[in-house]
C-alpha cells in the first residue's frame, strides 16, 4: 500500500506518529477509493487517543492553519491539494429516539465497527513500524471485488442506530453501480419507518447525490422496493402501477419517469434538469381519466404538475428560488416541443415557444428528447427527425427575430408619451397587441415597426397622438 502514500503529508504524519508514540491510520473513503482507482482529495485520519492534540502537532509542523471542532472531537487542515481530518478512535452507542450517538474513546477495532459499510472500514497504518499495512477486519476488499454494499455489524442495528445509513447504502450502490447485500436490503425494509428521525435536509442531500449519479434509476428502484421512497417522496410512488378498463391500460408512469431520468443523464449533469425529468409527469395520477372509445388521458397534467412543483420543493427542502422556477417552467412546457414535432411547425408557434422558454429552451429540448421512451423504433426515429427540424426552426427564428428573453421594442412609458395618457387599461391593451403581433409575425421585432403599429392601434381605440418618440 506504500505506493499509494506518496503524498508528503503521509510521511510527515508517519514521522510524527513515531515521535509521539501514537497509532494513526488513514481510514474510510480515501482507502476505499484506492481500490476503486478513484482520485480522492479528502483523507480521514483516525488516532488512537487524542485526535485533536495530534492534529495540532501535525499542523504546527506543516505550518498550516488548523480548524478545531471540539463538539465533534475533530480537527482539519489543508495541505497543498489535500484536506485532512483527524479524529480520535471511538466507539458509539445510540438511543432509540436519536441518531446522535453517545461517544466514548475506543480502539481501532471499535472505530471500524462503527463504520457504515465494510468498504468504508478499511484502514492503512501510518506508524513507522507498520507503515502501509492494510487492516480489513470485515473483508471490505472482497466486497469491493464483488461490488457489494454490506454493513460490518448486524444491518438492522446499523440502520436503526443511524437511519441515514439506509440512504447512504442506496447512494453508494447507485454511484458505484454496486449491489446491496440481500440481508441489508431486508433490514432497510424493516427499518424504513426510522427515516422519520432524520432531518429533511440530510435526506435530500443523499437524494440529490443519487440523482447526480450516472444511472439514478438504480437508486430509485432500491428506494421504491425497500419502501423508503414511500416515506420521503410519496408523490413519486403514486406514479407506480397500471390501470385497465375494457382491456386498455396505460404505461407505468413510475418506470417511464425513471427511463426519462436515465435518458437525460446521458446528455446533462445539471441537477435541475434531472429534477425536471423526475417531475415532468408528477401530476398524471391526479389527471388520469378513462374516455370510452379513446382510452386513458392525462389532460392538463403539465399545468397541474407545474403548480405542484413549489409544494414539492418546499416539502423536500429544495431551494425555492430561480432553480425551482426553472423546473416549474420545464414541467409546464414539456409537451410543447413534442406537439410541434408531430405537426407542421409554424414560425408563430416557434416564436411563442422561444418567448415562453427563454434561456431554458435548450434544457427543454433535452427533456423532450429524453421523454421519448417508446420501444417502437419507427416512432423513435420519426420523433427524433422531427425534433431536429424543430431545433433548426428554433435556431432560424431566433437568429431572425430575437425572441428569446424578449423585451418589447415599445414600452408602456412610450405608449403613455405618444398619446399623452396615464397608466391604465389602454396601455395594457396596446402592449398585449404589440406582443401578439410580433409573435404572430404580423410585424418584425424592431422599434420602428412597433411604433407604427402602436400609433395605428391607439387611433383605433380613440386615442390621439400628442408626440412621436424616436
Amino acid at each position: 500500500m506504500q505506493q499509494h502514500l506518496r503524498h508528503p503529508v503521509f510521511s510527515v504524519i508517519s514521522r510524527l506518529a513515531g515521535e509521539q508514540n501514537v497509532q494513526a491510520y488513514a481510514i474510510g473513503g480515501f482507502v476505499r477509493d484506492i481500490f476503486l482507482n478513484r482520485p480522492s482529495k479528502d483523507i480521514d485520519i483516525v488516532v488512537i487517543g487524542n485526535g485533536i492534540a495530534f492534529a495540532e502537532v501535525v499542523a504546527s509542523t506543516l505550518k498550516v492553519k488548523l480548524a478545531v471542532y471540539k463538539n465533534f472531537g475533530t480537527a482539519s487542515l489543508k495541505y497543498r491539494d489535500l484536506e485532512v481530518e483527524f479524529v480520535g478512535a471511538r466507539k458509539e452507542s445510540y438511543r432509540r429516539d436519536s441518531r446522535k450517538p453517545i461517544v466514548e474513546n475506543g480502539t481501532l477495532e471499535d472505530d471500524q465497527k462503527r463504520r457504515d459499510f465494510t468498504i468504508n472500514a478499511l484502514a492503512i497504518s501510518l506508524h513507522p513500524d507498520t507503515y502501509g499495512e492494510l487492516l480489513d477486519p470485515f473483508n471490505g476488499i472482497v466486497d469491493l471485488e464483488n461490488k457489494l454494499i454490506r454493513t460490518p455489524l448486524n444491518p438492522n442495528e446499523t440502520f436503526s442506530d443511524d437511519p441515514l445509513r439506509m440512504m447512504r447504502a442506496i447512494r453508494f450502490a447507485t454511484q458505484l453501480n454496486f449491489r446491496i447485500d440481500d440481508i441489508a436490503v431486508e433490514a432497510i425494509k424493516n427499518t424504513a419507518d426510522r427515516i422519520s428521525i432524520i432531518s429533511q435536509e440530510r435526506i435530500t442531500d443523499e437524494l440529490n447525490k443519487i440523482i447526480l449519479s450516472p444511472v439514478p434509476s438504480i437508486g430509485f428502484n432500491y428506494l421504491f422496493d425497500t419502501g423508503l421512497l414511500h416515506k420521503i417522496f410519496p408523490q413519486m410512488t403514486a406514479l407506480y402501477g397500471v390501470d385497465y378498463v375494457d382491456g386498455k391500460g396505460h404505461k407505468d408512469n413510475f418506470y417511464h419517469t425513471l427511463q426519462v431520468l436515465d435518458n437525460i443523464c446521458e446528455t446533462t449533469d445539471d441537477l435541475w434538469l434531472r429534477w425536471a425529468a423526475i417531475l415532468h409527469d408528477i401530476a398524471k395520477p391526479a389527471t388520469k381519466r378513462f374516455e370510452p372509445g379513446h382510452g386513458w388521458t392525462f389532460h392538463g397534467h403539465e399545468d397541474r404538475g407545474a403548480r405542484m412543483v413549489p409544494k414539492i420543493f418546499a416539502q423536500l427542502k429544495l431551494p425555492l428560488n430561480e432553480k425551482m422556477k426553472q423546473v416549474q417552467k420545464l414541467v409546464q412546457l414539456h409537451l410543447r416541443p413534442i406537439v410541434l414535432s408531430q405537426s407542421i411547425v409554424t414560425d408563430s408557434a416557434v416564436r411563442r415557444l422561444l418567448f415562453e422558454a427563454g434561456d431554458d429552451i435548450e434544457g427543454l429540448m433535452l427533456l423532450c428528447k429524453a421523454d421519448i421512451t417508446t420501444k417502437n423504433e419507427y416512432k423513435v426515429k420519426k420523433y427524433r427527425n422531427n425534433f431536429e427540424l424543430v431545433q433548426q426552426k428554433l435556431k432560424d427564428v431566433e437568429e431572425r427575430d430575437s425572441i428569446r428573453n424578449w423585451q418589447p421594442p415599445v414600452t408602456g412609458n412610450d405608449i403613455m408619451t405618444i398619446f399623452g395618457i396615464k397608466e391604465g387599461r389602454e396601455v395594457g391593451i396596446i402592449k398585449n397587441q404589440i406582443r401578439e403581433a410580433i409573435l404572430e409575425g404580423e410585424i418584425p421585432n424592431n422599434r420602428e415597426a412597433a411604433l407604427t403599429f402602436t400609433i395605428a392601434k391607439g387611433l383605433e381605440i380613440g386615442l390621439k397622438v400628442v408626440t412621436t418618440p424616436n
